[in-house]
């Protein structure tokens, strides 16, 4: 499978301290890959560097498989701490005094750039009166100008009403989608996240905890029981032989079960009457932030 982003050992110091530390990231071709980390964590860092607005203190960076980073990124577009929008401008004034910055010599790309964000029939609306979400969608329009195969967005749903996340996701997923293009994107809204992200990298104190995809995550947030009893080789025997059951041991002897789900009774009854103690027998039911909060915190106390 290709690597559109690949970072090996990359390491960001600032006043001694390892803002991103030795972070072997992975993203492959058309992915959405969410990028989920506490505030502070290291995310906007990162992106920074991979998008040249920051040089790294070590390791490197990869894009479409090359070293070359200055060719490169001219394949990639990004939003990195809300580029700056001028009020008293519309959409289509603000594109084109991008488009002229950036040395982009199409001009037709304008109209097809507001169609595609859903602006274009805003033609004499200033900015100063759009909404955050209108802004949003401006701002990808901004990225998008370079005609991107990878699209780095830090933040794009933080602040906005439900239906602006919704125009958003749709936007991303259209992106996805039909353009092919592969994303990068970190928020806040992990419910919201979950509902577009095709794998997932977790950041903590500049540390790369975990990368899965969604399908990984599926599995580890499935429905269950979570059972702790004080003997897992004759409570494995019971679940084996006595029930025939799907089931894991964690390495901390944690059992999770993951059928006979509306048998909670008679679970706990042959493993009673089989000498097994039973310390706990509890539903689990996790999305993507309660999973996260649970990784963040088995690290934190690791």
């Amino acid at each position: 499978m290709e690597y559109v982003l690949k970072t090996t050992g990359l390491t960001k110091v600032f006043a001694g301290k390892s803002a991103v530390n030795k972070v072997n990231m992975n993203v492959h071709r058309g992915d959405i890959y969410g990028f989920i980390g506490e505030n502070g964590a290291g995310k906007t860092t990162l992106m920074r560097m991979v998008c040249g607005l920051a040089d790294p203190t070590g390791g490197s960076i990869e894009l479409f498989g090359s070293k070359d980073l200055e060719s490169q990124r001219r394949r990639t577009g990004c939003t990195i701490e809300n580029p700056a929008i001028y009020p008293n401008m519309t959409a289509e004034e603000n594109l084109e005094t991008y488009r002229i910055l950036m040395g982009i010599p199409d001009k037709s790309i304008i109209p097809n750039l507001l169609k595609l964000v859903g602006l274009r029939d805003l033609k004499n609306k200033k900015t100063k009166d759009f909404s955050l979400g209108m802004k949003q969608r401006l701002m990808i329009a901004f990225a998008m100008l370079g005609d991107p195969e990878l699209l780095i967005l830090d933040e794009p749903m933080n602040g906005l009403d439900p239906m602006g996340i919704k125009e958003v996701r749709d936007l991303l997923l259209k992106l996805n989608h039909e353009r092919k293009l592969t994303i990068v994107i970190s928020s806040h809204l992990l419910d919201e996240l979950s509902k577009i992200a095709t794998c997932y990298g977790v950041i903590s104190n500049g540390i790369l905890v975990d990368e899965f995809s969604a399908k990984e995550l599926d599995v580890r947030c499935r429905r269950s029981f979570k059972i702790v009893v004080d003997n897992t080789e004759k409570a494995e025997k019971v679940l084996k032989d006595g029930l025939n059951a799907s089931y894991k041991i964690d390495a901390d002897h944690t059992i999770m079960l993951y059928d006979h789900l509306d048998e909670a009774g008679e679970i706990n009854s042959r493993l009673v009457q089989s000498g097994v103690r039973v310390d706990m027998l509890a539903h689990v039911d996790q999305n993507l932030e309660g999973y996260f909060m649970d990784l963040m915190g088995g690290k934190q106390h690791a």
